[in-house]
């Protein structure tokens, strides 16, 4: 699977609470958040527009930064 990375405007752990729902809700999902650069990077076999739609679902503005290479 492919490492995704997306901007979504998290500004604080009730933001990044509503994330982790949304995905888990999703599944399929391995995910990192990094709240203070307000970025998700996510793991998965679903597509991006699957997993921004999803994103989009907690009333954040979210958008597709790109693939992230597998370190």
């Amino acid at each position: 699977p492919k490492k995704h990375e997306f901007f979504v405007d998290m500004t604080c752990e009730g933001c990044s609470n509503a994330v982790t729902r949304v995905l888990h809700r999703l599944g399929g999902v391995n995910f990192d958040i990094d709240l203070p650069n307000k970025k998700v990077c996510i793991d998965s076999e679903h597509n991006v527009d699957t997993l921004l739609e999803t994103l989009k679902k907690t009333g954040k503005n979210a958008s597709y930064l790109g693939e992230k290479s597998a370190q």
